[in-house]
């Protein structure tokens, strides 16, 4: 239960399991030495401004409420400004002494492991999560016994919590959750994943019972003085918290529900907004958390439909208040590629490179960006420079960037690729070798990149080229709705497409002849529902369809043709005929495809029916006995079936 009032005994049992699996996991390391000095940030010093007079104060025993805040949001502007060694530098000394001060400090230290993804700066960042920890304990209520036992029986105890105590409460869920968050990628070892999981519990009841404080509090909000600060927070975790949850298939989510969980999309995104609109330091956080989920994922793993005018109107003001800060700039760089202004976006895009040099591995979304943008212009030695920038810079997943520049090199000419001195055969074989579990589980990315790389396994005397490898892992990462909005793009899409369509035909058969020839068609489809082609897309798309026993290996070509054939049909209004084919996606999905890379065929009841326009209705699609499934009150059988049946 929470750790507010009524939960001090269950904090301890897991406090106590925790620090067994430490033990056996870790014996020879204290991970909770606070003398720790993180060496491995690859920051400069920021020239030109004067220091602050507050790093030469001696430190005070305790820094009040107050001057937590507001050295916190101090720290946060600085942050937002790009200058990320001066907040560090800001809120260090009192690191161990003030709660806002401690959360801020380990955040940024946190961010700086998430960035590298060095191991060292992932140990650096748990062990100054834990001291986070360990400050913002002194300032939590402390619960007795009789306490515990009394907050079962009524809810008064929520009213005794001093302002201070609940802010506690608010920064040691935020602590805990990103302290879980690392505990995931540290290791892949079970251990690490149930200590994970506790935690991102723990943090979750602390919520709860945080918005219950808001809810009785909220009448005499006068009487806090940092009442908004208190509400800001709160948004932020319940929001952030119900987001990502409902990005979950259908069925882990009901599993979550069992044991106390919930996700509620819109509630989230409402309590996002209210917290963005609002007055609290964490207001600019709640904005880019609704940002990342307009601006990729609602694209990766939902239908490609994304909600610009929300995002630009959200982000108006914090780009107006840090016009050259690194994250602002990235979304605002982000917005303009999926309105099409493509152009537009590489600039800005390289702008948000030039303005800061402290964070070089921030720089690597960037090169992400870039990379795609030259890919959907179809300047092949562009996007090579950049997939080789991230494949000598980044670590973040090493085996999706081989992969990327192989597919990308794929896409040259001969003599080209003789030019920078690659073997594309080479790349290919390394793959496999460069994968990486995070949370005990393999990348999807990954997975499929290693797949479609036993094609030049060393094994095989001769390898079978892929076919417009680049254009297909596009496919997978949802470009063709971007590219949608250029007509001059999808038009020279196109014509590669249909170039590698003429070449395919008059190659010798080989056992992936029926696979790449249905890939070809696949894509060739997506161009031609972008160009508003729809009669030539439906017969690429049924091609498809009609081949499925006769593919040996992509067999996820199927349910995501089938899915492009629904929104084919939702775009020219024939609704019934594309509930149809997306019932069909999901059975073939959960029947024949290895590999889930789009939410919208994991059975995720939301993404079916936003893909038609259809209400949100969670209860409305539930899985039945014999593969039937209830959609809008109706249920739709297995194959076979009568296909409409009043339940």
């Amino acid at each position: 239960m929470a750790l507010v009032g009524n939960g001090a005994e269950l904090e301890a049992d897991e406090d106590i399991f925790e620090d067994a699996l430490e033990t056996i996991s870790m014996p020879l390391t204290d991970m909770a030495t606070s003398s720790r000095h993180f060496a491995s940030f690859d920051t400069k010093q920021a020239s030109g401004r004067p220091r602050s007079s507050n790093l030469s104060r001696s430190i005070p025993t305790k820094v009040d409420l107050r001057s937590g805040l507001e050295e916190c949001a101090v720290a946060l502007n600085l942050f937002l400004s790009n200058k990320f060694t001066d907040a560090l530098e800001l809120l260090q000394p009192w690191a161990k002494e003030s709660m806002y001060h401690a959360l801020g400090y380990s955040t940024i230290v946190v961010l700086q492991a998430v960035m590298t993804f060095e191991q060292q700066d992932i140990q650096n960042g748990i062990s100054a999560m834990k001291d986070a920890l360990q400050t913002c304990q002194k300032y939590r209520k402390k619960s007795t016994v009789v306490d515990s036992f009394s907050s079962f029986l009524s809810r008064g105890s929520l009213e005794q919590l001093t302002e201070e105590e609940m802010h506690a409460e608010i920064c040691y869920a935020e602590c805990l959750l990103q302290k879980a968050a690392l505990t995931f990628v540290q290791d892949e070892n079970m251990i690490n994943f149930i200590k994970g999981g506790l935690k991102i519990r723990t943090s979750y009841q602390i919520y709860k019972e945080c918005l219950s404080i808001l809810h009785v509090i909220q009448k005499s909000k006068g009487e806090q003085e940092f009442f908004y600060e208190f509400e800001g927070g709160v948004k932020l975790g319940i929001g952030a918290f119900n987001l990502m949850l409902s990005l979950l298939p259908a069925r882990i989510i009901r599993l979550l529900e069992f044991i106390g969980f919930s996700g509620n999309r819109e509630l989230g995104l409402l309590q996002l907004r209210e917290g963005a609109s609002g007055r609290s330091m964490r207001s600019p956080l709640c904005c880019l958390t609704i940002l990342a989920f307009h601006t990729y994922i609602s694209l990766i793993l939902g239908t490609g439909e994304v909600n610009i005018v929300e995002a630009e109107s959200l982000l108006a003001p914090f780009l107006q208040q840090f016009p050259n800060g690194s994250l602002m700039l990235f979304y605002h760089a982000r917005i303009e590629l999926l309105k099409g202004n493509v152009e537009e976006a590489q600039e800005i895009f390289r702008k948000c490179i030039s303005v800061q040099e402290e964070w070089k591995q921030f720089h690597h979304l960037c090169y992400w960006e870039l990379m795609w943008i030259y890919i959907y212009q179809q300047n092949w030695m562009e996007a090579y420079y950049y997939s080789n920038l991230l494949c000598k810079e980044s670590k973040w997943s090493k085996a999706t960037y081989v992969f990327l520049k192989a597919a990308i090199l794929s896409m040259l000419p001969e003599e080209d690729i003789v030019a920078t001195k690659e073997n594309v055969i080479t790349l290919f074989r390394q793959v496999d070798g460069l994968k990486q579990r995070i949370a005990g589980k393999s990348i999807p990315t990954e997975k499929f990149a290693v797949r479609k790389s036993r094609r030049y396994s060393s094994s095989l005397p001769v390898p079978v080229k892929l076919i417009l490898p680049a254009l297909e892992m596009m496919y997978v990462w949802n470009g063709f709705p971007i590219v949608s909005k250029r007509k001059d793009l999808s038009e020279n899409l196109l014509v590669t497409v249909e170039t590698a369509e003429v070449v395919l035909q008059n190659e010798n058969l080989s056992d992936y002849s029926v696979d790449d020839e249905c890939l070809v068609k696949l894509l060739k489809g997506c161009c031609l529902k972008n160009l508003q082609r729809p009669l030539q897309a439906e017969l690429c798309f049924n091609h498809v369809v009609q081949s499925e026993k006769l593919l040996k290996y992509d067999h996820y070509l199927v349910p995501f043709t089938l899915f492009e054939l629904a929104h084919l049909y939702k775009s020219q209004g024939e609704i019934d005929k594309a509930i149809k084919v997306l019932e069909t996606a999901r059975i073939r999905q959960a029947l024949g495809s290895p590999i889930n890379l789009d939410g919208v065929v994991r059975g995720d009841q939301r993404v079916l029916l936003k893909a038609l326009g259809l209400p949100e209705r969670p209860p409305c699609l539930s899985l039945k006995r014999k593969g039937h499934v209830k959609i809008l009150g109706h249920t739709v059988g297995a194959p076979g079936a009568a296909p409409w049946t009043r339940s």
